[in-house]
């Protein structure tokens, strides 16, 4: 906690949190944008996360031993594994005030960031439209009249990239095909996207054995799964798969996946998924101070993060 007194405060939520890069890049931004404010993180477990949303008087200590009243945190990240229940818990007991933001957090059905109002909360999803700034910028991304992308992995970070492509290309045929190796969570997927037929009518789940014939047909390959994440992952796709006509966005950003090692020695236009942990920030901050982020501030962000991964 900074020593300046009745700094404003900002947070993450989740379970664990401690290796998390996000007090760095907002606490940078506050820095350079000369605010006096902290960005704390909170290991909430699953029994404590209704207390935090719904009970403001209630103390809970930060990964540095502070104790805080949840009611003083103006604004938070939500990640693993509160980010659908949070979402529930909010729309259960206020109304959010922002129409446009809840669009994502509706189609992904999960919520990342949230903001303390007068009157209660407003939430949003800024994963999804992160993932599209990052998209466009990194690997010059740009939607034709007719494209198909190969997904693999519909949790969490793969709704978020459906939803991302569903609302930001939706007047484009497209096809968003697939790949999910855990049947639980391709159950879950296929019934969430039945309330949104606009988005399930372009999707299409493969097989394993159907992969060779798919990437040939694919502007973008998205890898939205954890594989990837520690040292020595392989890949779920081979080498001879790929081709210097595909795209390949790795959603993972700790490391050069061997994906992504691929993905370059073919040719390929490759991207980890730092960039978009930083514009899903930079949009989090937008909402919580109600203005946009000057391009120096965003740079500030982006430096401490590249240094930061490199220190992992």
């Amino acid at each position: 906690m900074p020593e300046s007194s009745n700094p404003r405060l900002f947070g993450l939520i989740g379970h664990p949190v401690k290796h998390s890069l996000s007090s760095y890049m907002h606490n940078a931004a506050f820095k350079k944008i000369g605010l006096n404010a902290h960005y704390c993180l909170f290991d909430i477990e699953d029994s404590e996360l209704e207390d935090f949303l719904l009970k403001p008087d209630k103390i809970f200590k930060d990964t540095e031993g502070n104790k805080i009243a949840a009611g003083k945190i103006g604004g938070f990240n939500v990640t693993i594994p509160h980010k659908v229940r949070a979402k529930e818990i909010l729309e259960n007991n206020f109304s959010s005030q922002t129409d446009l933001a809840n669009n994502y957090s509706n189609l992904v059905g999960a919520t990342n960031t949230v903001k303390r109002t007068a009157s209660g909360f407003s939430w949003y999803n800024t994963d999804a439209p992160g993932f599209i700034q990052s998209l466009e910028e990194d690997l010059d991304f740009k939607a034709e009249s007719e494209f198909s992308v190969l997904i693999i992995g519909c949790g969490g970070a793969g709704r978020a990239v459906i939803s991302g492509l569903s609302s930001a290309y939706e007047n484009t045929n497209k096809t968003i095909y697939i790949y999910e190796i855990n049947a639980s969570a391709k159950d879950q997927a296929n019934k969430f996207y039945d309330k949104f037929p606009q988005v399930k009518k372009d999707l299409k789940f493969i097989n394993k054995s159907d992969f060779s014939d798919t990437i040939k047909k694919c502007k973008l390959l998205v890898n939205a799964s954890p594989l990837g994440m520690h040292a020595g992952d392989g890949s779920i796709v081979s080498k001879e798969q790929l081709s210097k006509d595909i795209s390949v966005y790795d959603l993972v950003y700790n490391r050069q996946t061997q994906l992504i090692s691929d993905a370059k020695a073919c040719g390929c236009r490759a991207s980890g998924g730092l960039n978009m942990l930083l514009f899903q920030g930079v949009k989090a901050l937008s909402h919580w101070l109600g203005q946009d982020i000057d391009s120096e501030v965003v740079a500030t962000m982006r430096e401490v993060l590249i240094k930061k991964t490199k220190e992992l």
